[in-house]
């Protein structure tokens, strides 16, 4: 690797889900818009997205103020109440923006023969009001958003790209402090370019892959999460990751999910026997928050050993199932798993980081010039426990607030300085990456089992002993070592579960995804807090 390569554009977005693509679409009539994806652009947690988006259209059983009091029921007190209503409020105008780029969702013919969207129900929602296209809603609107994105001469796409480091001011000695672009690996021709922009933004998504079992397992490393804190922003409630309740169990489809969806047209969650078990835990049953139907999953399965419980639609017709979730019924066929006939096996894998990013109501980070949309981001939508199909929702949202406040300062941005080259000559090449894979596969592991869906003081103390010395080892190669695409995932994770953990041990109660039995209730004794951590001062180099 020894060849650069110095870039400039207006606005620099790294990922290539639907925040990033939606915000460079918003931004390309009026700048120079380069997106960066670390594989190929279908490589996003929003193209596996099944269920759908959260919006309210039926106006005679629904409303904003119903759809509100739900988000803030499952986000735990946590929620920032004016975030979930500027939020739901724009629901039906991001569907509609959807629809003028071309993205197709499901409709259903009324008593008088005219077509209306078809609206599923998930859990933590109390009325119908989600926007899908069958059950691979996210597929729709990646391959919308790329084709749209592909032609646009204003944006440049660039795939297998992934940011090294992030430059600011700061670290050039130069001052005020804002961002002024970043280093980016090209893993294909093995390069480090320089990229200067006036803008940044983090589009990257959450943090899943730290566990040993997530239901995107090849994307979220929690890329942007790790940058932006070594860049110097705050980062915020990272102990409420979100274990997804129904990941199929089985050896040859280890990530595949079985939509929220599938509860919301009827699924039952069983045991071996036959036996429904949800109502020992929620009056709400299978339709419960997400954290509450993982507990009861784990909790299950730990007091039963057994591997793995069931989902069971096989009560639904077959053309029903057919209809409403044509993708998993296939996969699973392909497994020999008819789900129109038997249950379909099931666990909790890791699914969606509440946290991340601090940022405020136009997606604004606390180094100027640099934004945070969609998982990344914590914006003060989630609160304690995300709501089934309000991501989706707020990465469109927070794409047009971005879109709109850097619109509004543009103009008075300065251009930034020339960037130095990346400085690769005090190190080589690897002769030993099975480290990574060996460390990658220790952290993932330790992070599963004394980081999961139930914890305790004992095991987080576990967990970060273990953290220290991985630390450091790999800060070792690094600073060996010429970067590889898995290198920097691996960097970047390190740091993420160590934030995971520090924001689990200054939680003292149980609080949505966040469960403790050293402290099994609800710290009533002082309003909601978020968990936040501030960065050391970065280093200038």
């Amino acid at each position: 690797m020894t060849t650069h390569s110095n870039l400039q554009y207006d606005i620099l977005i790294a990922g290539s889900g639907g925040a990033g693509l939606s915000l460079a679409l918003h931004l390309a009539d009026s700048c120079r818009v380069a997106v960066l994806s670390k594989f190929a652009f279908t490589e996003c947690s929003t193209y596996y997205a099944q269920g759908g988006i959260s919006a309210v259209y039926d106006d005679q059983h629904d409303s904003i103020e119903s759809h509100i009091e739900d988000t803030l029921i499952a986000g735990a007190g946590l929620c920032d109440p004016e975030i979930v209503k500027l939020t739901v409020s724009m629901g039906r105008s991001s569907i509609e923006w959807l629809r003028s780029q071309g993205v197709h969702f499901t409709e259903e013919r009324t008593p008088n023969g005219t077509k209306q969207l078809h609206l599923n129900r998930e859990g933590g929602h109390s009325h119908r009001r989600i926007v899908h296209t069958d059950d691979a809603t996210g597929k729709a609107v990646s391959l919308s958003l790329i084709e749209r994105a592909q032609a646009h001469s204003n944006i440049t796409l660039l795939e297998y790209h992934n940011v090294v480091e992030l430059i600011t001011a700061e670290k050039l000695g130069q001052s005020p402090q804002r961002i002024v672009g970043a280093y980016v690996l090209d893993s294909k021709a093995g390069q480090i370019k320089t990229i200067a922009a006036k803008i940044v933004v983090l589009a990257t998504g959450g943090a899943n892959k730290v566990y040993l079992y997530s239901t995107n397992p090849h994307i979220s490393s929690g890329d942007g999460i790790a940058l932006a804190w070594r860049a110097g922003c705050r980062v915020a409630n990272m102990e409420f990751m979100q274990f997804h309740p129904t990941c199929l169990y089985h050896p040859s489809a280890r990530s595949f999910l079985i939509s929220e969806a599938v509860r919301g047209e009827g699924g039952q969650l069983i045991l071996p026997d036959g036996e429904r078990f949800m109502r020992r835990y929620d009056d709400r049953m299978e339709l419960a928050p997400r954290d509450i139907v993982a507990r009861a999953i784990d909790s299950e399965i730990k007091k039963h050993g057994i591997d793995c419980v069931y989902l069971d639609i096989s009560h639904k017709s077959r053309e029903f199932i057919q209809k409403h979730f044509p993708t998993i019924y296939m996969q699973c066929l392909d497994l020999d798993i008819d789900i129109s006939q038997q249950p379909i096996p099931v666990v909790p894998a890791a699914h969606y980081t509440c946290g991340g990013v601090l940022t405020d109501r136009n997606a604004r980070t606390d180094i100027p010039g640099l934004y945070a949309v969609g998982e990344v981001a914590c914006t003060g939508l989630h609160g304690a426990n995300r709501m089934a199909s309000n991501s989706l929702l707020e990465c469109l949202v927070f794409a047009e607030q971005a879109n709109q406040d850097i619109r509004r300062q543009f103009d008075n941005i300065p251009e930034p300085p020339p960037l130095p080259a990346w400085d690769e000559s005090q190190v080589s090449d690897s002769d030993e990456e099975v480290v990574i894979a060996h460390n990658w596969d220790e952290l993932r592991r330790f992070m599963w089992d004394y980081v999961g869906i139930v914890r305790t003081n004992k095991r987080l103390e576990r967990a970060m002993n273990r953290l220290v010395l991985l630390k450091e080892e790999i800060a070792e190669y690094y600073g060996q070592f010429r970067v590889t695409s898995d290198l920097l995932e691996l960097r970047n994770l390190v740091i993420v579960a160590e934030l995971i953990i520090r924001c689990a041990q200054a939680r003292k109660e149980s609080r949505g995804l966040h469960y403790t039995k050293d402290y099994p209730h609800l710290d009533d004794g002082r309003p909601p807090q978020n968990t936040v951590l501030i960065p050391d001062k970065p280093a200038k180099k």
